[in-house]
């Protein structure tokens, strides 16, 4: 194959498609070009049909450190599991993937994305899905393409759109909303905002349509050139799991069993009764039907329930649990439900059922992210989990699965816009949220339960956030959205959109879609549904905790902010660090020192109080007229050194220790004993002169005299002369004493 190159510019950035030179024994390669971004995009059909009842596709999202010019940490220099961000951008490329093969491909597809460059100013996510189509088409396999990928900001500023904003247009926005399918309808979607409107979120996903559309028609003018340098692409042809009339009329036949079995709210109950019906069913085939037909049997079963489950909602309005299409399941919200913990929250709506629990922290627990994207880390932190226990089953516990480290992504999404600031709430935040039990919309229930933690931690939000998923079924001409959808309708149902805000607003959203007629009045329609909903689920929340807690509880750390002078930074920490240990193990507190001499402490109990005092006596200058009781600390011929405060001593001189003459300090002051003195003078220095407040007689034989103080001789003449110092010669006319040898 000749190397073939495709340059454009779209929205004021440019792009390149590539294929013919790397990767040649794939089954279709294309390498793609944001900037300098860079990324091979290689798609394999396995040759054998494999022997499922799904399409297997497999995405891999490969982050290379060299791509950045970095060498991996760790003791193996290289790169290992995926990070997060990693594991995101595969599932994006994914989405809108999966749909588009057609009903019954049972070949295996790995689709493997390997970032070469990551130029730092464009991010390298959202044109995979686009080199991820063109790799699918120069290879020739059979999909509903060609599909893009792209992400819409909105500038804070100016409010206009920006599509695939660069990293710094990105900080300057308060939308990130990434869209995924073909010219022609969305098929992914996912979205984070700041409290954004339902007339904004439209107007920004109608644009994101037209872009994506862009990008198609640019992939078919690449396909061109594809297709004039190396002749027509040949497309491949795979066997295809097709529907079997005589299975499919002998099954369908039992719908009105199948319609009954469903009609039932509780889901372990009615999964059973489902269960049983398809064993009744098969058990009408024989052992060698059962075995030629053994892919087509569970296929049919499996689409007699979704017929049966889409034509109850359509034809009567009535879901299987006998709701209403816009009616929410009961509702259960209990904050404060552990004990010790900094603060939880139990969230259930039917039968889906979240405990999520806030851990506080120093702003130096902050996780940091060893990424391809230039960004440090993160100080609020939600993690998901989804146990097999949660739907009566067993199975592997251990490192959080795809679904999980997404489903903990969204639920972290919906909350970040609300969170406070450092200087507002100078803490990392953890939520952990565990699903107890589910059946459906289990990350809607962990947005819901974070914020029952976080107030109960007395995390002072901005706005609380609560969260619905919405369901879509268009069966024979008719449409019907849906609210609080459960795991059937999801998984049988056409749309499952997630949409999570506050009072003023949309802060998150993820939609996976798959009915091709999806208008924008149909998404207009959920977005209102589902706003209704979201607002009525949190007033239940509200009527359970009206507003966060005023203070964090008493388990919790108190974590207090200090600004201190930088060049007082060493004496805080002292010499190899003994200082700031010392402070630690004696009030038990933990403290962090910033390079701008921010200094933040935590601690239980008064551990924090008692730390801070601490600091603040280290970096406390004294000054002249203030008192203090202080500590003997050292004693010298002229005077005795007296500590203030910690690391701060003053001279008390001899002249001053006591009424009368001194001849020795000892005879007034010991080492350890306490004093009260009053700063007389802070030189150039820092040195710091004191003087003794009420001072006690001088001890007897002292040498005091009636008519004064001093410590003078009085001479024959009756003057007082000063006593001469050692080494003094009584002035330039005294001659020095001579000596005579012995």
């Amino acid at each position: 194959m000749a190397k073939v190159t495709h340059e454009f510019d779209l929205y004021g950035k440019h792009y390149a498609l590539e294929t013919g030179e790397l990767a040649k024994q794939a089954t279709g390669a294309v390498l793609v070009k944001s900037g300098e971004s860079t990324v091979l995009l290689t798609a394999v059909v396995s040759k054998e049909r494999k022997d499922y009842d799904f399409f297997p596709l497999t995405v891999d999202f490969i982050e290379k450190m060299y791509a950045v010019g970095r060498i991996p940490g760790g003791y193996l220099k290289r790169e290992a599991r995926p990070s997060e961000k990693a594991t995101l951008t595969a599932r994006m490329i994914d989405r809108p993937l999966r749909p588009s093969f057609p009903a019954g491909f049972r070949n295996e597809v790995q689709v493997v994305a390997t970032t070469l460059v990551a130029d730092q100013v464009n991010p390298v996510d959202t044109i995979c899905i686009m080199a991820a189509s063109a790799a699918l088409t120069v290879g020739g396999v059979p999909f509903e393409g060609p599909l893009a990928c792209v992400r819409i900001g909105r500038d804070r500023d100016t409010g206009e759109f920006i599509v695939n904003p660069t990293y710094e247009e990105r900080d300057n926005s308060d939308l990130d909303l990434e869209l995924g399918g073909s010219a022609d309808f969305i098929s992914m979607l996912e979205a984070g905002a700041d409290e954004i409107s339902e007339e904004d979120m439209l107007a920004a996903m109608a644009f994101g349509q037209e872009a994506i559309a862009a990008f198609c028609e640019e992939q078919k003018k690449f396909f061109v050139k594809v297709e004039q340098a190396n002749g027509p692409i040949q497309m491949r042809e795979y066997i295809l799991d097709e529907p079997i009339a005589e299975v499919h009329d002998r099954i369908f036949a039992h719908y009105g069993e199948m319609e009954a079995a469903l009609k039932d709210a509780d889901k372990l109950s009615r999964i059973g009764k489902v269960e049983a019906l398809k064993e009744a069913i098969r058990a009408e085939f024989t052992e060698e039907e059962q075995a030629q037909w053994s892919r087509a049997i569970p296929v049919e079963l499996k689409a007699l329930e979704k017929h049966a489950m889409r034509l109850m909602v359509v034809q009567t309005g009535e879901r299987v649990d006998g709701r209403a299409a816009d009616e929410i399941r009961p509702l259960m919200v209990k904050p404060d439900y552990l004990p010790r913990v900094h603060g939880s929250g139990l969230f259930q709506r039917g039968q889906t059922q979240v405990l999520s629990i806030c851990t506080l922290g120093m702003l130096n627990e902050w996780q940091r992210l060893d990424t391809i994207e230039p960004v440090d880390g993160k100080r609020y932190i939600h993690h998901y989990n989804f146990p097999p226990f949660c739907t009566g089953e067993t199975g592997r516990m251990g490192s959080p699965k795809r679904r999980e480290i997404g489903h903990g992504n969204l639920a972290e999404r919906a909350l970040l816009p609300v969170i406070p600031s450092e200087e507002e709430f100078p803490y990392t935040i953890r939520v952990v949220s565990e699903v107890m039990e589910s059946n459906g919309s289990s990350s809607m229930a962990s947005t819901c339960g974070s914020t029952l933690a976080l107030m109960d931690a007395g995390v002072p939000l901005k706005r609380p956030v609560s969260g619905v998923a919405m369901g879509l079924i268009q069966e024979e001409g008719k449409t019907v959205v849906l609210t609080d959808i459960q795991g059937l309708e999801d998984f049988l149902g056409d749309m499952d959109f997630k949409v999570t805000g506050t009072t003023k607003g949309i802060t998150a959203m993820q939609m996976d879609n798959k009915a091709t007629g999806l208008t924008p009045e149909i998404l207009r329609s959920a977005l209102m549904q589902a706003h209704e909903g979201r607002m009525f689920i949190l007033d239940a929340m509200l009527d359970a905790i009206p507003a966060p807690r005023e203070s964090t509880k008493d388990c919790a750390p108190q974590i207090i902010s200090l600004q201190i002078p930088t060049d007082k930074i060493r004496e805080v920490i002292g010499s190899g660090g003994k200082v700031i240990r010392g402070i630690q193990e004696d009030t038990g507190a933990t403290i962090d020192i910033q390079e701008d001499g921010t200094v933040f402490i935590a601690g239980t109990n008064g551990a924090g109080d008692a730390a801070a005092e601490r600091i603040k006596a280290i970096v406390k200058v004294p000054e002249v007229g203030e008192e203090y009781t202080g500590r003997v600390v050292g004693i010298q011929p002229f005077g005795a050194f007296v500590e203030l405060l910690p690391g701060k001593d003053g001279l008390l001189h001899i002249s001053r220790v006591a009424q009368g003459r001194v001849d020795k300090v000892e005879d007034v002051l010991n080492i350890g004993d306490e004093v009260k003195v009053r700063v007389l003078e802070v030189d150039e220095k820092g040195k710091i002169s004191l003087d003794r407040i009420d001072k006690p007689e001088g001890p007897a034989g002292s040498g005091k005299s009636s008519e004064g103080e001093g410590h003078g001789r009085r001479h024959s003449d009756g003057e007082r002369r000063p006593r001469r110092r050692p080494g003094d010669n009584g002035g330039e006319k005294r001659q020095p004493r001579r000596h005579h040898d012995a």
